[in-house]
């Protein structure tokens, strides 16, 4: 996949929060997912959009 499809765009970061805390979330390009560090939780993105549902997050263990 094009390294340039995967990353998220800085305006849309700044708009988008953690559905579950409406907190802040960052971005990890590590592993392509927006980190709620609230909610412990990643969302992942898909094709360059990303995956705001809670069902859809991955837990974040310590």
């Amino acid at each position: 996949m094009d390294a340039n499809a995967s990353r998220v765009d800085p305006k849309l970061l700044e708009l988008l929060v953690c559905p579950l805390t409406k907190g802040r979330l960052t971005y990890d390009a590590d592993s392509n997912e927006l980190v709620s560090e609230k909610a412990r939780l990643a969302y992942p993105i898909r094709d360059g959009v990303p995956i705001m549902l809670v069902s859809e997050a991955r837990k974040i263990e310590d």
